[in-house]
């Protein structure tokens, strides 16, 4: 066991961390943050997807005490201090791009990352970038708009 202090959503937070802990566990056991969530368990889905230093990473195969004093971003993190939705929240919202909605943070911080990225993604770079989250319902028209529109919410 060994300590950590996790920057998590714009806090400093002093976790105890075990030595084979990942993030997604500490995010969903700890902090109770049930944004991130567990599809897989071998990141292939998407679903457990927070930011890193602004870069989209699976959680579920992150070891916490790798963290140590890193930006971390949930999907609770992106509203703002008086609780309006981030850009890319809205243009999800607007869009409908989503069904049962399991895998739509993941995708949410993907979108974040890639609009970092790339402020102006093309058809094809949208679904390159967004290629490793999974949506089981079939959202992803949808998803593509939201994200087309999240490019120019983003702006505003």
């Amino acid at each position: 066991m060994s300590n950590a202090v996790l920057r998590v959503n714009r806090r400093d937070i002093v976790v105890e961390l075990g030595d084979r802990e990942t993030l997604l566990d500490v995010l969903r056991d700890r902090l109770k943050l049930f944004g991130a969530r567990e599809g897989c368990g071998v990141g292939m889905c998407g679903a457990c997807t927070v930011l890193i230093d602004g870069k989209a990473v699976s959680s579920c195969l992150l070891l916490a005490a790798l963290c140590d004093e890193c930006e971390i971003t949930t999907v609770e993190g992106l509203q703002g201090e008086s609780g309006q939705l981030d850009p890319v929240q809205e243009a999800y919202v607007e869009c409908a791009a989503f069904q049962c909605a399991y895998c739509t943070p993941g995708f949410v911080l993907t979108t974040k990352a890639l609009l970092e990225e790339n402020g102006a993604p093309n058809r094809e770079e949208t679904r390159q970038y967004l290629a490793g989250n999974l949506c089981r319902c079939g959202s992803y028209v949808n998803i593509e708009k939201a994200v087309a529109l999240a490019t120019i919410l983003s702006k505003e």
